[in-house]
């Protein structure tokens, strides 16, 4: 507590503040506009850390995060367009509410529970964290490699429709961590005499075009048109729900949190999954299951306390372990390298200041949450309407400067512009831009402690070099993460091909 209140004044300084409040504004916009999303508002914030110290930077990018997740339910609700894969669920009870005419009642309640499922979700991280790390300080090279194995399965996660398509991209992300100098010896590359290429490609340059970019170029290609008349009556009046209401969505609400949490801390499901597992957990559960989709608290209660939690779910393997839970963590780890920390075990020990800002952060963000949405309804509806061709320049122009600003060098832009072009095609042929990310971002992780496991191997020989109790049971559980990824992966297509026999539409959203 002492830790968490000193990390709690370090933020009250003003500009720190301010920086915490513009997090959760852009995270916000990022999340309710369809089209764009967190990752890309995370990915534009990176560069503007470079010139703020590691608190402010950090608290930035958490104000980011939190106010991403939560602002997917703005559109969800009054458009039943998801502004983020978390708020799918979201629109199944929360736009119907809207039509009935109870948008702001809708809106009240998907705002508190945000609030609440990330209050739970911080209080399991500050209780969970702390003993985590604490046993993996006796991890050795092999039991990270396995944790890092492990880590990797979530390409088959991420993958979609098409396991193959999914791992493909993935080994392309770790191809292109090739690039460079390799660890420990640092022996060039793939440098073929250049030394851009021997310094290898710029986190930066390759997550902000490869997300931002071909976010912009497929927004060009399908422009959407969202006009005032489509958000009938948004105005709220208090957050729409009565005391005897909040008790009846008690263990809803604490249910629901759980399963956010627990889906966060496993590598590679994220918030998509957890608001559609509690939503229909919530519906399973219920004495009156054939409400479900007609409009009713219930529903946004489960999504929007779930997609939440599951924010602070995937930060305890990030800090813990430095194994980023989901797309958005393994951004905020881009963040933390960038300022020479590397999320670990002995950060609890190296750095445990900047851990429980972390979790001040997060406890500040929510509230600036909270007040933004209650407050802002208004002025999110005037953004949403905004038109692309004013937006989209914007976005391009400021992914150069953060490019350029990163190693200030012309090569980090001109690979900007590659990464998108290849962004975009591979999502226009169906590979997942997911694992590819994952994939350079671990990649030279699990190199590192690879070699690092052999040479203090007395053996030398690879198979019994990278065995230990704790690895066997990383390898076994990577495993089972791959079948489970592949059974999901054969249910999804099942329930598609069956969507589409039947002539529905199948929703796409900006996952």
């Amino acid at each position: 507590m002492e830790l968490f209140f000193g990390a709690f004044m370090s933020l009250m300084n003003p500009s720190t503040l301010l920086l915490v409040l513009f997090g959760v504004f852009l995270g916000i916009v990022f999340g309710a506009l369809p089209g764009l999303n967190t990752s890309m508002a995370v990915c534009l914030c990176l560069p503007l850390t470079f010139v703020l110290n590691h608190i402010d930077g950090i608290a930035m990018i958490v104000g980011v995060f939190i106010g991403g997740v939560s602002g997917g339910l703005i559109s969800a609700i009054l458009l039943n367009i998801p502004g983020t894969a978390a708020a799918m669920a979201t629109c199944f009870d929360g736009h119907p509410m809207a039509k009935k005419g109870q948008a702001g009642r809708a809106m009240g309640i998907g705002i508190f529970y945000s609030f609440m499922g990330t209050i739970i979700g911080m209080i399991a991280l500050i209780t969970i964290s702390k003993p985590l790390a604490s046993v993996a300080l006796h991890f050795t090279s092999v039991e990270y490699f396995s944790i890092y194995v492990f880590a990797l399965t979530m390409m088959a996660s991420l993958s979609g429709k098409s396991l193959a398509k999914g791992l493909i991209s993935g080994f392309l992300g770790v191809f292109i961590a090739c690039i460079g100098t390799a660890p420990i010896d640092y022996t060039p590359r793939f440098a073929f005499g250049s030394n851009n290429l021997a310094a290898g490609f710029s986190l930066v340059a390759v997550l902000t075009g490869a997300f931002a970019i071909s976010t912009v170029m497929r927004s060009i290609q399908n422009p959407t048109d969202i006009k005032s008349s489509d958000f009938g009556n948004a105005k709220m009046h208090g957050f729409g729900f009565t005391v005897k209401e909040f008790i009846g969505q008690i263990w809803n609400m604490i249910r629901s949190a759980a399963i956010g949490v627990g889906i966060g801390i496993l590598p590679g499901i994220g918030a998509s999954t957890s608001n559609l597992m509690a939503y229909s957990i919530a519906k399973s559960s219920s004495k009156y299951p054939e409400k479900f989709g007609t409009g009713i608290m219930d529903g946004v209660v489960a999504s929007e306390t779930a997609n939440n939690a599951t924010v602070c779910g995937a930060m305890i393997p990030l800090l813990t372990l430095g194994i980023p839970g989901d797309i958005g963590t393994a951004f905020l780890l881009s963040a933390l390298q960038i300022h020479g920390i590397s999320p670990g075990p002995l950060l609890f020990d190296t750095n445990p200041d900047l851990v429980y800002v972390c979790f001040a952060a997060i406890g500040v963000s929510v509230v600036f949450m909270v007040l933004l949405e209650f407050f802002g309804i208004r002025l999110f509806t005037k953004v949403l309407t905004i038109r692309e061709y004013i937006l989209l320049p914007v976005i391009i122009v400021l992914c150069a400067v953060g490019a350029f600003a990163n190693n200030n060098r012309t090569f980090d832009v001109i690979f900007l512009v590659i990464f998108g072009l290849m962004g975009y095609f591979l999502s226009g042929w169906g590979y997942p831009l997911g694992p590819m990310c994952i994939g350079f971002i671990l990649g030279p992780s699990t190199e590192t402690s690879l070699r690092r496991a052999l040479m203090a191997s007395e053996t030398g020989h690879v198979i019994t070099s990278m065995i230990s109790p704790i690895a066997i049971a990383f390898y076994i559980i990577s495993i089972v993460s791959v079948v489970m990824s592949v059974r999901n992966n054969r249910r999804l297509n099942r329930r598609l091909a069956e969507a589409e026999a039947r002539g529905e539409d199948i929703p796409e959203t900006n996952a």
